[in-house]
């Protein structure tokens, strides 16, 4: 350790308040972590007042009971570049701190461009085990890069095991060496790999441990509990008891007078101290105005997690939306997490817990469907529509205003739960879509995410939701989301149609389906529906009307027999018997009984007895509403431990919440003085009912009242499967080429922005200086002269050499060759003499069109690539056919940077238009290999360089042996102090 007068004071620089984060910790808990300033002095003091005596000589070499003033001076007075220092803080308390100091090869204190800096960790004892260093390390070496800091020494003593393992576990290159009797570390800064794999594993377990303390406490409070019946309050304790929440539950309720007090039976107290236990999860349900209050008890008594229903935030205006931010900032101070506000609740299934915290008075089925949706009337849309279907969810989230718990969260939660296998998302906005599709993408490898968005046109985010607002088109962001392997549909009832079939049926081996029932109508119908979605059906067979369950098991038996065929839909219409009653109409006990349950059995009796591995099969019924509640009610009775296949038929799920059949009845709601309004009182009509839990059977057969709901959710389901053959099993590799200069790029930037005026908007390169950077990155563009006149148009011609283009590059006429702007193949000089008189007379002067000169290159496909930083996406690299079919027709492919080999191939073959590519019609393929090259070099530019914000390569020819840019316009901004991107240091948003 250097004391406090062997270096010598430096001006200080403006507080670096992007360096402020929010983190989860290894618990589940938060903190924060911010630049240590000279205002922290007797925080500083109190800190290491809690220190243990091993702690400090650890961090020392010596005794070291009290630090000096100054000591004291020294560590709370930073220039934040050659010297910084960060603390831990919970509520206005430090937990831990870290510092560097830059130093020369000497070990002595130096500046910039010295790029060593030495470090040191301090952590209360009594938060050590938490990953408090970890997340400081992250911050720390984040700050030091940025102040051009490329390495960190530091000095442990060889007992000082924890604070070495921190160092060795973090994945940065490093060298470890003996010296004077301690362990000396030497880390290069620059991320790796394995830094990064170990960072984004230690995000994952901390943010899905935080919401498992959400969704399994040991311990419940509801806070706002009226003493007459009804009111919200009341209401969610009345829907915990009745779930039978297995830990102890308290109301709590500020009016009530001394003395022990009930309600619903359950203890109830003025506030969380006179509980006298630990409370784990704290239901808030008062008006927002008495949140702030609430919050406070709850962290002042260690509560771990919040649900607030209270509404009055975000979504009700500027006043609404800073109550909102206190509210956040007031419950991380206490390292507590929320749900809310304005939320519908949160459901856990888990026969341990059976939590329904939510304003859903029955608990849904237990499942294997992971449930989040940002609404609370969708979302009890959705759990009433499940169950209809005899599906249930292993946990429900519904986040309301989800200012602080979010649905990367969930994801986080879900990846490694045994408890789901599939999760089903209703977004209406997404805070952090960078995060989202790597948290999706990896989630999907092991398990299908389906997501339908909400808010897809509106141009704005949901009232009360605070994101960041991107300028790029749903379109865009949609096939981000697929290239992560989300599915992704439109509407809630494809929602649902595809979670139950891939919740309950295997994943196809390919795209060939077999067709089979007793309508040949129903089955060119199915037939017509796959070929629209891209599948490979089978000509239907027709059992014909007469067909009995016998002949439809051997049919299905046969057809899972069939190596030529992965998948099966099963289409079937009321049989008409003899006495004219149809089986599925209703028509008395006889056709249930006889056929309903005989045709199930059938199928059920197929599909178990298949040889080798499962294919999914779904069934398309046309007015059998009586097979759907014979099998529904065979699945809710069926004895515990009997291997079954029951078949469920999905009906459409309405857009608000649709009451179960039979629900158990809730006690009319009583008005109650000051009941706090909640998103549940304007958007669900209450009573909400939801049917009570029962068991649900593994392994059903999906059946839909229509063939295109069913194919569209087989079809989905078959291109998921696909995307985890191919994409998740290999996602390919960032590829490296030769003629690539990084630092004279680098150079060329910071000149740029250095004599320029480089705004926020940025600066676009002149012709020249886009030329020299994209050379630097192995991108050639072809040369263009300038032509302000017939003789200079063949003077540049000459130096070119014919055949030449002539071309206008006026705003208006740029990439429109439709309007006469391009005169091509100009072999002489008369020849481009006549063509620039031409276009001249027919569209302005010189003056105005800016003519240019260029070589011709040979006949190829014109393309277009495009790169663009979206600050809320990040950087996006775009690929299309130029002209109409990018323009006109959107039909552009788009995938995130940096770019894989596999991005590459996918962006080039994955527009509509790409046949045009490969040899439509006769006509010559195109040198693909060179393409993706050169959009895996434009990915590794905009990678690079966070300063280069737009990138557009138009026209790119594409011919049958290699390319040719002949246009292209680059931009650059200066970086954001917290650029986009997905490799800084972990921390919780903060809108």
């Amino acid at each position: 350790m250097q004391s406090a007068s062997e270096q010598p004071e430096q001006p200080e620089h403006a507080y670096p308040d992007h360096w402020e984060a929010d983190v989860v910790l290894r618990d589940g808990g938060t903190a924060r972590i911010r630049p240590i300033t000279a205002d922290d002095a007797d925080r500083l003091v109190g800190f290491y007042e809690h220190v243990s005596d091993e702690s400090k000589y650890y961090r020392f070499f010596a005794p070291y009971p009290r630090l000096s003033a100054k000591d004291v001076h020294r560590f709370t007075h930073h220039d934040f570049v050659d010297r910084v220092g960060l603390a831990a803080t919970v509520g206005d308390d430090f937990i831990a701190t870290v510092r560097y100091d830059r130093i020369a090869p000497d070990g002595r204190p130096a500046s910039a461009p010295a790029d060593e800096a030495e470090v040191a960790f301090l952590v209360q004892d009594a938060h050590q085990g938490r990953g408090v260093a970890s997340a400081l390390l992250e911050h720390i070496a984040a700050v030091a890069r940025e102040r051009g800091i490329r390495r960190f020494a530091a000095e442990v003593l060889p007992a000082n095991t924890k604070m070495i393992k921190v160092f060795t576990d973090a994945g940065y290159t490093q060298k470890r060496s003996f010296e004077d009797g301690s362990v000396r570390l030497h880390l290069d800064l620059e991320p790796t790999d394995r830094s990064m794999a170990v960072q984004r594993a230690r995000e994952q377990r901390a943010e899905a441990r935080s919401v498992q303390r959400l969704l399994a406490p040991g311990s419940v409070a509801v806070i706002g509990v009226g003493r007459a019946p009804g009111g919200v309050g009341r209401t969610v304790l009345r829907n915990l008891l009745a779930a039978g929440y297995r830990g102890a539950v308290h109301a709590v309720n500020k009016n009530l007078g001394e003395g022990p007090h009930t309600l619903e039976g359950v203890p109830a107290h003025r506030g969380l101290a006179g509980i006298g236990e630990p409370v784990d999860l704290a239901i808030v349900a008062v008006p927002a105005d008495q949140v702030p209050a609430a919050v406070a008890d709850c962290g002042e008594r260690g509560v771990r997690g919040l649900v607030v229903l209270s509404a009055g935030y975000a979504e009700s205006g500027a006043e609404g939306r800073e109550r909102q931010r206190a509210l956040v900032r007031q419950a991380r101070s206490y390292g507590m997490r929320i749900i809310g506000p304005n939320a519908f609740g949160i459901i856990n299934t888990a026969e341990a817990v059976r939590l329904n915290a939510s304003l859903a008075p029955q608990m849904p089925a237990a499942g294997r469907i992971g449930l989040f949706a940002q609404s609370g009337a969708i979302g009890i849309a959705l759990l009433a529509g499940l169950h209809r279907h005899g599906a249930g969810v292993s946990s429900f989230i519904s986040a309301g205003n989800r200012a602080d718990v979010s649905g990367n969260d969930l994801l986080q939660h879900w990846y490694d739960d045994p408890a789901t296998d599939v999760v089903l998302l209703y977004l209406e906005s997404i805070g952090n879509p960078r995060k989202f599709t790597r948290l999706a993408r990896r989630t999907a490898a092991v398990k299908p995410v389906v997501v339908v968005k909400g808010a897809r046109h509106s141009g704005s985010a949901p009232p009360g939701h605070r994101v960041p607002v991107t300028r790029v088109p749903y379109a865009t962001v949609s096939a981000l989301l697929r290239q992560a392997g989300v599915i992704r549909v439109d509407t809630i009832t494809e929602l649902v149609d595809t979670g139950l079939l891939l919740a309950d049926q295997p994943l196809p081996a390919g795209p060939r389906v077999a067709i089979l029932g007793n309508s040949e109508s129903l089955g060119l119908l199915a037939y017509d529906a796959c070929l629209t979605e891209g599948l490979r059906p089978q000509r239907p067979l027709d059992l014909t009307t007469g067909a009995t369950p016998d002949d439809f098991r051997a049919a299905l038996a046969a057809a899972l027999a069939d190596d030529g065929c992965d998948a099966v839909v099963v289409t079937a219409i009321p049989r008409v018997g003899e006495d004219g009653a149809g089986e599925g109409d209703g028509e008395g006990d006889r056709g249930t009984s006889r056929g309903v349950d005989v045709l199930a059995a059938a199928l059920r009796a197929a599909v178990a007895a298949a040889p080798g591995p499962g294919k999914p099969v779904v069934v398309v019924h046309v007015e059998m509403g009586a097979l759907a509640e014979a099998l529904s009610a065979a699945t809710r009775t069926r004895p515990t431990g009997t291997a079954s296949i029951t078949v469920a038929s999905p009906q459409a799920v309405a857009p608000a919440p649709v009451p179960a059949p039979a629900p158990v009845p809730a006690p009319a709601p009583v008005p109650e003085p000051a009941a706090p309004r909640t998103a549940a009182d304007s958007a669900v009509p209450v009573p909400v009912s939801v049917p009570a839990a029962e068991p649900t059977v593994p392994g059903a057969i999906p059946a839909y009242p229509a063939a295109e709901r069913a194919v569209r959710a087989l079809a989905e389901s078959i291109r998921y499967a696909d995307w985890r053959r191919r994409s998740a099993a290999d996602p390919g590799r960032v590829p490296e080429f030769d003629r690539i200069d990084e630092s004279a790029a680098a150079g060329l930037i910071a000149r740029v922005l250095r004599t320029r005026d480089a705004h926020a908007r940025g600066v676009t390169l002149d012709c020249d200086e886009t030329t020299d950077l994209l050379g630097h990155y192995g991108i050639r563009v072809l040369p263009t002269l300038p032509a302000p006149g017939p003789d200079e148009a063949v003077r540049a011609a000459a130096r070119l050499g014919f055949p030449v283009a002539l071309k206008t590059t006026a705003p208006h006429l740029r990439h429109r060759p439709d309007l006469g702007g391009v005169r091509l193949d100009l072999a002489t000089e008369g020849q481009l003499r006549t063509a620039y008189a031409e276009l001249t007379e027919a569209l302005g002067k010189p003056e105005e069109l800016q003519p240019v000169v260029q070589a011709m290159v040979p006949r190829g496909v014109d393309t277009v690539v495009r790169a663009a930083i979206d600050p809320a996406v990040g950087a996006v690299l775009s690929f299309g056919l130029a002209g109409a079919p990018s323009e006109l027709l959107g039909d552009m492919s788009h995938r995130l940077v940096p770019a894989t080999d596999r991005d590459a191939a996918d962006l080039v073959r994955s527009i509509r238009t790409a046949p045009l590519l490969f040899g439509w019609r006769g006509s010559a393929p195109v040198d693909t290999a060179a393409l993706e090259e050169l959009l895996l070099r434009i990915s590794r530019l905009v990678d690079d360089h966070p300063e280069v914000v737009a990138i557009s390569l138009e026209p790119v020819v594409v011919a049958p042996r290699g390319l040719s840019v002949l246009g292209a316009s680059v931009r650059l901004a200066p970086p954001p102090p917290s650029p986009v991107t997905d490799l800084g240091p972990r921390r919780l948003p903060s809108y």
